[in-house]
């Protein structure tokens, strides 16, 4: 898992070294989420990178019964990460990652109820890995692993620390 988080690191450093304007003009989260998505798929070959993807194969990703995530869909039962790296056709789901902008002030929990979701094991066919980055000017402000549909927090004090090395964690 720590390949793919490094990926996930170089990702950052390549959209930090590009990407500043985005934070200068305070777009929306959905711009910055596609440009980092950009970047990611440089490092993922083989793999497909998609933004706010709902689907298994041919099927809509839905959420499990009594869940309390919310959603953006009209009849509330899709669900959408922020950027996912799989195999559409098989399906096959590696890393998926939901992306804040340290503005945001709404509580992270719609986030961390999503990832727990989406690495669940018991679930669907769940995606390997999870990360949360809460992203500003100078950097990565908050970042968090999940891993078997909770946090992992050996493999987030690990990545926060190769955030730190990498020069991309930012102030909070």
């Amino acid at each position: 898992m720590q390949t793919e988080l490094n990926k996930v690191i170089a990702a950052l450093r390549d959209f930090y070294a590009h990407e500043g304007f985005l934070f200068e003009k305070d777009v929306g989260e959905r711009a910055i989420t596609h440009r980092f998505a950009v970047h990611l798929e440089k490092h993922f070959s083989g793999w497909s990178v998609d933004c706010n993807y709902d689907r298994l194969g041919e099927r809509t990703l839905h959420l499990p019964h009594g869940s309390i995530i919310s959603t953006d869909d009209h009849l509330g039962k899709s669900i959408y990460p922020d950027v996912v790296v799989h195999q559409r056709e098989i399906p096959n789901n590696l890393l998926a990652i939901e992306i804040r902008k340290a503005s945001n002030h709404t509580p992270l929990e719609h986030d961390e109820h999503k990832l727990r979701a989406l690495t669940d094991p018991h679930v669907w066919f769940a995606y390997t890995i999870g990360v949360l980055l809460v992203l500003d000017k100078p950097g990565v402000t908050l970042s968090d692993v999940y891993f078997g549909g909770a946090p992992d927090p050996a493999l987030a004090v690990w990545f926060a620390k190769q955030l730190g090395e990498a020069d991309l964690a930012g102030a909070t």
